[in-house]
């Protein structure tokens, strides 16, 4: 059975108090449904939640890849490690769009981080010109194929897929359930064609759409939806617990 993840994305928002008291009231409450909850504060505040001891994995937004250098304003990859992180969120449409992250910095990044036994959540989504020409699976396949199918099954099983209809996203558009299941479902396929079915069924594929408290529910009733990567949603702890409260 696939690890149901609900993770969340607090991009750059929150005072160093505020994200200690939201870390709080989300590691405080244990939930009985088996989702594991996972969140990506700033890197700045990753050290102080990770002080707090908590049960909650602790993720960073963004590394560069290489251990050490002369790249100003950047977290090396080792840096990442060093004040705790767990996880690492790769591929965001928002590093892509606004820092033009191109495939092949991203599988820099993918192999960096599984080297240093960084767990890796991986977006990858279409924007609405190519949702427009009905090309989204094979843009997403290309995603997947140049950045990530370079792994051997046992590194690739290491790998969340979060799915980003960025055509949904700020919009006006809305991706309805049977969009998501339909895009989830085809990124499964492109793992089974690379990797085999055993393996396919291994990975968990979060939807990241705009998933809220009022639907989340019927998104995560979704035969191929394992959980969510949540952006807004997920600065307020009653809203990010009942999203994860939804399965």
């Amino acid at each position: 059975m696939r690890q149901k993840i609900v993770a969340g994305n607090w991009k750059m928002n929150l005072s160093k108090s505020e994200a200690l008291a939201l870390y709080l009231s989300i590691d405080s409450n244990q939930l009985e449904n088996g989702v594991e909850l996972i969140v990506f504060p700033p890197a700045i505040f990753v050290d102080a939640l990770k002080n707090v001891n908590g049960n909650v994995p602790i993720g960073v937004q963004n590394f560069h890849p290489a251990e050490k250098g002369a790249f100003t304003g950047e977290i090396s990859i080792t840096q990442a490690m060093d004040i705790g992180a767990d996880y690492a969120l790769i591929g965001h449409s928002e590093r892509r769009m606004y820092f033009n992250e191109d495939a092949s910095f991203l599988k820099d990044k993918v192999d960096a981080a599984l080297h240093h036994d960084l767990n890796v959540i991986f977006c990858c989504g279409e924007p609405l010109s190519i949702r427009d020409m009905n090309a989204q699976e094979y843009y997403v396949e290309e995603q997947l194929r140049e950045s990530l199918f370079h792994l051997s099954p046992s590194q690739f099983e290491r790998i969340v897929i979060a799915y980003e209809p960025i055509w949904a996203i700020g919009t006006g558009k809305t991706a309805s359930s049977q969009q998501a299941e339909a895009m989830h479902k085809a990124i499964r396929g492109f793992i089974e064609k690379q990797y085999g079915t055993n393996t396919a069924e291994k990975i968990s594929i979060l939807y990241g759409g705009s998933c809220n408290a009022s639907n989340a529910s019927e998104l995560f009733a979704c035969e191929n939806v394992d959980g969510g990567l949540i952006g807004g949603a997920a600065l307020k702890a009653s809203d990010f617990l009942q999203i994860a409260n939804s399965f």
